[in-house]
C-alpha cells in the first residue's frame, strides 16, 4: 500500500494541482515557480542540515548520544526529498518539516523508532553487553498441581 501511495496517488494529486496552477497563472511561471521552491528548498536544507551536523558532533565528543540530531537529520533528508520532488503538495510537505517547531514534534516519534536501533553498540568509546540466560522450571504448587516457570536472568552493562 505505501508503495501504491508513493508512486501512484500522490503524482496524481500534484498533477491535479499543477495543471490548476498552470491554468491560472501560466505554464511558464508554474514551471519557475516549482523550480524557485526547490533552489529555495535546498539552500535552507543545506543551512539547517549542517547545523544539525555540527550539533551532532559537539554531542559525540562530549560522549552524548546525539538522538534528537539524528532525528532531526532523518527529518531533514525526507524534508530534501520532498523539495526535489516537483510539484506544490510534496513543496509544502517539505517546507513544513524545515520549520524547527514542527520537526521538534515530530521528534519524539521518530526517536521512539530510531531508539532500538541506536541502543546498539555505536563505537567510539559507548559499548554495552547485554547477557541472558532463559530456562524452564518445574516445580509443585501447595495443592500439589505441577507448573512450569520460564526464568529470564540476565545483566546489563553499560560503558561510557
Amino acid at each position: 500500500m505505501p508503495l501504491f501511495l508513493i508512486f501512484i496517488v500522490i503524482p496524481i494529486i500534484e498533477l491535479t494541482v499543477i495543471l490548476q496552477v498552470s491554468g491560472a497563472i501560466g505554464v511558464l511561471w508554474t514551471v519557475l515557480l516549482i523550480l524557485m521552491t526547490a533552489m529555495i528548498g535546498v539552500t535552507l536544507l543545506r543551512q539547517q542540515g549542517l547545523a544539525t551536523l555540527m550539533r551532532a558532533g559537539q554531542k559525540m565528543q562530549q560522549g552524548q548520544l546525539p538522538a534528537q540530531e539524528l532525528a532531526e537529520g532523518f527529518l531533514l533528508a525526507l524534508a530534501g526529498a520532498l523539495l526535489l520532488t516537483p510539484g506544490f503538495v510534496t513543496d509544502a510537505l517539505g517546507f513544513s518539516l524545515l520549520v524547527p517547531g514542527v520537526r521538534k514534534l515530530l521528534v519524539k516519534s521518530v526517536i521512539k523508532l530510531l531508539q532500538p536501533r541506536m541502543m546498539s553498540n555505536m563505537g567510539g568509546g559507548f559499548s554495552q553487553t547485554f547477557e541472558q540466560k532463559t530456562y524452564t522450571e518445574a516445580h509443585r504448587d501447595s495443592s500439589g498441581r505441577r507448573h512450569q516457570e520460564t526464568i529470564i536472568e540476565g545483566e546489563f552493562k553499560r560503558e561510557d
